[in-house]
């Protein structure tokens, strides 16, 4: 009950931001996302400064104003208080707090100083805040926000509206207890912000169900808690709902969280799902950048491989700017499967996933796993990149299954999808499961979505876990098995064909095979008295 008391003073609070924007002509404007994101972080990063502050020096609970206590205390012990924080604690100074600034309204140029003050949190946190493209550039953590208000004197206000939202409630009471809400607090926040907007790679949103099965598959529960320094990585990684996933598999603790995007939007959102989930110690492994054409995480000049890989790659993307870049010997390893080309029309239907894929195998540590969203074609084409694909995952013994989900399992696209689960250790029975029957569809604004209930997502995860033929939904085959198939990973391509015996005697048979002549004789007769009226109406049509 307390939990769902603190979330919703929480969404009560992303509620209200949004209406100051809405207020002050930023409701749906393309930068609202960024003073939303960037307030909330502000406030979260304030309360978690104030719960490690107290924890190490209890008399600061106790004090009237833990702020003004921290304030009265001499540089070095303020210092040597910044220093037994953790690592995700971001360093804040006085001036920095949410207190100092609500106490400062007044002032002349309020929203300059509201600025500063951002900037300066951001400034002072940036070796372990800031995100980097592939050029080496970072990303601080804060924009200057009262200048996303066109109007300049409506800017004060703005700021002071803020500011007196941000200190109705505190998150401190959250940080003493594992509550399993940021999830959906992360998706609250961003829910009308992370939408398939044109933006390129990994803006599309996966469903939690997904994300789900994705880290339950690659890391069972019969495992958890023994998987330890791990690297975790993906080359589309959006806002990060995959990468989350796995990580709560395994322990935030015990792994090392590796990204690309070429989305500067999604690069800000992932960096807030890390700070949100405890990982902030992976945000200098964030990197926005074109992964396809510059791969950043290297050891040295060769590409690093990773032990577990999630991705949720665009389908369909123009990437004819750079596409010939990519078909020479330089890029030939990992494009081992080929080069899309470019179509005569619609460039932006070319396969870009195919290219994804194949940096992913490429990127797998032997022994590694690997879990991806593919679009369910892929699984079937007889012929040119895909098959090649599946080919080099069957002869190279690297398969552990594959999962057809049901149709609008994404609402934000027709196209249905499908799991595909690499593992560079699985050298025997590979599992296809067709689950594209399962589910609930419902409507999710214009468009249909189809909802997966929990026993229908444990049951995918618990028959691919133990490897279970289940009649109709799933097969356990051989290497063999599918290079036979033409590398076919549909799972109803091996389902047993049934045949109905009956025991008749005699008499019975025979009463049976005059009952289906009586039937076809009666279908015949049918169909001539309806051939004999559709000619008398030709007949009459002649003479009209």
């Amino acid at each position: 009950m307390v939990t769902q008391q603190f979330e919703q003073r929480t969404r009560e609070l992303i509620d209200s931001l949004k209406a100051i924007c809405a207020a002050y002509g930023l409701g749906n404007d393309g930068n609202e996302f960024k003073i939303i994101t960037q307030v909330f972080l502000y406030k979260f990063l304030n309360d978690k400064f104030a719960f490690e502050a107290k924890r190490i020096k209890p008399a600061l609970a106790k004090a009237e104003s833990w702020e003004a206590a921290i304030a009265a205390l001499s540089a070095n012990d303020l210092d040597m208080l910044q220093m037994q924080m953790g690592p995700d604690t971001a360093r804040l100074k006085p001036e920095h707090f949410i207190s100092h600034l609500f106490g400062r309204q007044n002032a002349p140029e309020f929203a300059k100083l509201f600025d500063d003050t951002l900037r300066d949190i951001a400034i002072t946190n940036n070796e372990i805040f800031a995100v980097k493209t592939d050029g080496g550039t970072k990303i601080t953590l804060f924009d200057r926000v009262s200048e996303f208000i066109t109007d300049t004197s409506k800017r004060d206000a703005f700021c002071r509206a803020v500011v007196n939202k941000l200190g109705d409630f505190s998150f401190e009471r959250i940080f003493s207890e594992k509550y399993d809400f940021y999830a959906a607090l992360f998706e609250y926040l961003i829910k009308d912000y992370n939408k398939d907007s044109g933006g390129k790679y990994a803006e599309y949103y996966t469903p939690h169900a997904v994300a789900k099965i994705m880290a339950a598959i690659l890391v069972p529960e019969a495992v958890r808690g023994k998987v330890n320094n791990v690297s975790c990585y993906d080359p589309s990684a959006g806002s990060g709902t995959l990468l989350m996933n796995i990580a709560h598999a395994i322990g935030e603790q015990r792994c090392t969280i590796y990204s690309q995007d070429i989305s500067q939007k999604s690069s800000s959102l992932l960096r807030l799902n890390l700070i949100l989930n405890n990982l902030v110690h992976s945000i200098p492994n964030i990197i926005q950048g074109n992964t396809v054409l510059n791969p950043y995480h290297r050891d040295g000049k060769a590409l690093i491989k990773f032990d577990y890989i999630v991705s949720n790659p665009p389908f369909k993307m123009d990437f004819s700017d750079f596409r010939n870049e990519l078909d020479t010997k330089e890029h030939q390893e990992r494009f081992f499967a080929g080069v899309p080309n470019i179509p005569k029309q619609a460039k932006d239907k070319m396969a870009i996933y195919q290219l994804f894929l194949q940096h992913i195998i490429y990127s797998l540590k032997p022994g590694g796993k690997a879990a991806v969203v593919v679009p369910t074609g892929f699984i079937t084409a007889q012929s040119g990149i895909d098959k090649g694909i599946r080919q080099h995952l069957v002869d190279n013994k690297m398969l552990a299954g594959e999962v057809s989900m049901p149709s609008n399992i994404f609402a934000t696209t027709g196209t249905n999808v499908s799991i595909l689960f690499i593992d560079a250790a699985n050298k025997v029975d590979v599992v296809l499961i067709d689950a594209s029957n399962l589910g609930t569809k419902v409507k999710d604004g214009k468009s249909q979505k189809t909802l997966l209930s929990t026993k229908e997502e444990d049951d995918i995860i618990a028959t691919f876990n133990r490897k279970e033929a289940v009649e109709d939904f799933s097969v356990v085959v051989s290497y063999a098995d599918i290079a036979a198939k033409n590398y076919s990973l549909s799972a109803g391509q091996y389902f047993d064909v049934k045949i109905e015996y009956s025991d008749l005697t005699p008499a019975e048979f025979k009463a049976k095979m005059k009952g289906f002549a009586g039937r076809l004789e009666g279908l015949f007769k049918e169909s001539a008295g309806l051939e004999t009226e559709i000619k008398k109406q030709l007949s009459g049509l002649q003479y009209e």
